[in-house]
Parts: structure tokens; C-alpha cells; sequence
């Protein structure tokens, strides 16, 4: 029997580049992220100085050396002392690895549902991973709730079709995901840990929507494929972006309605918001570009080239100064970090890390 090494919590030293060794400049600060490679079973930790960026481990997470388990999701808890890797292609089922932010070595898993991607911890410390469901029948999907002191899954709330975009309200109480089969933003109640509301994001037919059954979109026929939701800070708004007809839609979260509609570059992805509450940065998937948006304006104030195609996860710093944007790569290139600066609208750094870069999580600031 294979022996499953992610249980021994190896890491290998990754080769920095030169460029990236030189000190910050006084008075600067290090920014730390973890950033997971899906084609490799690895996970990188890479800090950006102020003027480089580079790997200072890498964390091998998969369970066996002869298969791709797909470590997809990322999140740090808020207390900063642990990270947690969804492991994507279980069989039958994924799973999710907490992994010590000192030692980079596991401390325990717990079994998920089918395709565990995007998760996000409350300050109370449930987690909620979104169920993707990516290979499975085009039926209702869930999302995993898991007590992390424990490790045990403690629920599991079905949604609706593929749900992805796990993300909670800055009080950890409503928790937002979307189902791109489905055409369906999903609020759940993360206290009594149910659905509370659902909203249709069909085009033109946006509207609240009943929580006992799930509208069907003909194939082929025009829609919002949404792959993303993330509340603004202050939880009076929901940003989802719909991949299919490039847009982002901003929701009011208490009138449960469209009220603004951002035209965005081709395949948005996914999204973020600055803790500042000023900006909302956007991977153009399909585009090879982030796009800077203002919110107070609601104008796109930048748009970033990536250093490779397929641009995929965003990380903020809490000082909303830079954007941290995983990029995939295709074939044998090796996936990507570009730190964009939110200020200048331009790309600060890059630096390579594993295959399939993905799922991407900020740790912490150093001042130096």
C-alpha cells in the first residue's frame, strides 16, 4: 500500500530566485500568502517584500505519491495559527487538511462531499467549504460545515447545483455561495446553519427566488454561469460574477435586488473585496487580465495583464494595498503569483510556484 505522505507534513525548500533574496527598503513591509497547485499536490508559501516576490516553502499535501489529489481550496483562519487545503478528488468523497501556519506540518482532516473547493472560517471557527460537485450528476450540491477545533463536519446544507464561492459576512453570520447549473445566489444562516434566502441571477429575470426548488436553464440558452459571491465589508451588498455574460451584479442584501450592473472583461471569475471597502478586483479568466474596480464610482480604474493565461483566486492584504492573483498556466508552465498594486493599477511582482495555481489565502504582514 502506498504510504499516504501528507500525513508526514513533508516539505522541500524551493529554489529562490536570486532577485527576490534582497532585503525590503526600511520601513517597508512582508506580505505572506499561501497559494495551492492542483496539478501537483503542493501547496507554496510566498512573501512579497515591497520589491520582489518569492517561495519560501512548499508543502507537499497530497495523500498518495502516485496520484493527483487536487488540492483546490485555501483559507487562514482569523487567528492567523493554522491553514486549511481542500483535497478535491477524493473517492468517494474530499476532504479538508489543517496544516499548522508554524510548522507548515498537518494536524488533522475531516471528510467532506463530492469536489470540496472555495472554503472560508468564521471567527468562531466553523468552516464552510462549497461541495463543487465538478464531476459528479447535475444534482443539488451542499456545502460542508466543519468545527475545525475538532475536525469533524458537523453539517451539511444542500444548496443548489455546483455551488462555488464560499464566503462569509465580515461577523461570520451569513455565508454566500453560487451554483452555475442553477443560475442561483444561496444565503445561508451560519448560526442556525440553514438556507435563509436564494436569488434567481438568470439575465433579466433576476429576482429573490423560493428556497423549495431549483429553476433548470436549457442548455445553450444565454446566462449568468455565476462562479463567484463575496459581500462587501460591510454586508450591505453581495458581488457575484457571471462568467458566462461578463458581468459582476451587486446585490442588496436587505432589498434582495440588482442594483448595480459592473460590465466587465471576458470570463470573470473570481472576486475580492479591499477591507477598505474602496475596491473590488476581478480575475478575467478568460481574458488573461484583473480588473481594479472603484466601487464608490462603480468604473473600472485598471486593468492588469497577467503574467500567464488563466488568472484564477485573489488574496488582499489587510491594508488593501496589493492584490494577490494566482495564475494557472496551461500545459507544462508552471502557475503564477502577480502582486498588483492597488494603487498604481500596475502588476508589482510575480513569481512562479506549482502547476494549476488556484486556490490562494493571505497569512500576514511583517512590518520591517
Amino acid at each position: 500500500m502506498a504510504m499516504a505522505l501528507w500525513a508526514l507534513g513533508m516539505t522541500v525548500a524551493a529554489a529562490l530566485p536570486a532577485a527576490s533574496q534582497e532585503n525590503s527598503p526600511d520601513g517597508l513591509s512582508s506580505y505572506y500568502v499561501y497559494v495551492a497547485a492542483e496539478s501537483e499536490d503542493r501547496v507554496d508559501l510566498v512573501r512579497f517584500d515591497g520589491t520582489g516576490a518569492s517561495v519560501l516553502d512548499s508543502v507537499f499535501v497530497g495523500r498518495f505519491p502516485t496520484e493527483i489529489d487536487g488540492p483546490h481550496g485555501l483559507a487562514v483562519d482569523p487567528s492567523g495559527e493554522r491553514w486549511y487545503v481542500t483535497l478535491a478528488h477524493g473517492n468517494p468523497f474530499g476532504t479538508v487538511v489543517a496544516y499548522s501556519t508554524e510548522t507548515n506540518r498537518p494536524l488533522g482532516s475531516a471528510e467532506l462531499g463530492l469536489f470540496p473547493a472555495t472554503m472560508q472560517v468564521t471567527p468562531a471557527g466553523l468552516l464552510f467549504a462549497a461541495n463543487f460537485n465538478l464531476h459528479g450528476e447535475h444534482e443539488p450540491g451542499s456545502v460542508s460545515v466543519v468545527d475545525v477545533g475538532a475536525m469533524i463536519e458537523v453539517a451539511q446544507i444542500s444548496t443548489c447545483t455546483m455551488p462555488h464561492g464560499s464566503r462569509l459576512t465580515a461577523d461570520g453570520s451569513r455565508h454566500y455561495s453560487v451554483c452555475m447549473m442553477d443560475e442561483m445566489l444561496v444565503e445561508v444562516d451560519a448560526h442556525r446553519l440553514e438556507v435563509a434566502r436564494r436569488f434567481l441571477l438568470a439575465p433579466g429575470l433576476e429576482q429573490a427566488w423560493p428556497h423549495d426548488w431549483l429553476p433548470t436553464r436549457p442548455v445553450g440558452a444565454p446566462g449568468c454561469s455565476p462562479t463567484w459571491a463575496h459581500p462587501a465589508v460591510d454586508g450591505r451588498h453581495v458581488y457575484v460574477a457571471c462568467n458566462r455574460n461578463a458581468e459582476v451584479l451587486e446585490i442588496d442584501a436587505e432589498a434582495w435586488r440588482v442594483t448595480r450592473r459592473f460590465e466587465t472583461g471576458e470570463g470573470p471569475y473570481n472576486l475580492d473585496v479591499s477591507p477598505d471597502g474602496a475596491h473590488l478586483v476581478v480575475t478575467y479568466k478568460s481574458g488573461q487580465a484583473t480588473g481594479i474596480w472603484d466601487l464608490a464610482s462603480g468604473t473600472e480604474t485598471a486593468r492588469v495583464p497577467n503574467t500567464r493565461t488563466l488568472p484564477h483566486g485573489i488574496a488582499i492584504s489587510p491594508d488593501s494595498r496589493y492584490a494577490f492573483v494566482s495564475v494557472e498556466g496551461v500545459g507544462g508552465e508552471p502557475g503564477t503569483v502577480d502582486v498588483i498594486d492597488l494603487r498604481a493599477g500596475v502588476r508589482a511582482a510575480s513569481v512562479d510556484v506549482g502547476k494549476q495555481a488556484g486556490g490562494i489565502a493571505f497569512w500576514k504582514v511583517e512590518s520591517r
